[in-house]
């Protein structure tokens, strides 16, 4: 049996798998990304709140004027680290990454390792 769905019917498939398992908690939120073709965003929720916490992405002008000249991996970086830097502002260190259905390739790697980088745990 064929199956006729779409890439991004799979993708997500494939996130609603990952969150049954990944919650963010006021201890430890949870690290959302989501990556259109050209653009990358990412979020800090509390799930039991139901509240975003933190967020950054390429759209952002204040980010964007950092990101000329730069390929979308090293945007992705970018992104992260930034995240990073408004994460710890609000005290939080520690988050739980919620890859998107995505794989753990290209810009969501980049932006995990930016998020790293910048002082986030997970």
């Amino acid at each position: 049996m064929l199956l006729r769905t779409s890439r991004e019917e799979r993708r997500k498939i494939r996130h609603r798998r990952i969150r049954q398992r990944v919650l963010g908690t006021p201890d430890r939120p949870r690290l959302s990304v989501f990556r259109s073709l050209k653009h990358i965003y990412a979020q800090i929720i509390d799930d039991t709140r139901g509240h975003t916490l933190v967020a950054a992405s390429t759209r952002e002008p204040e980010i964007a004027a950092r990101l000329s000249g730069l390929k979308r991996v090293e945007q992705g970086r970018v992104v992260g680290r930034v995240l990073a830097e408004r994460a710890r502002e609000k005290g939080i260190v520690r988050v739980v990454f919620d890859r998107g259905g995505y794989t753990y390739h290209g810009r969501v790697k980049a932006l995990a390792e930016g998020a790293r980088e910048g002082g986030l745990e997970f």
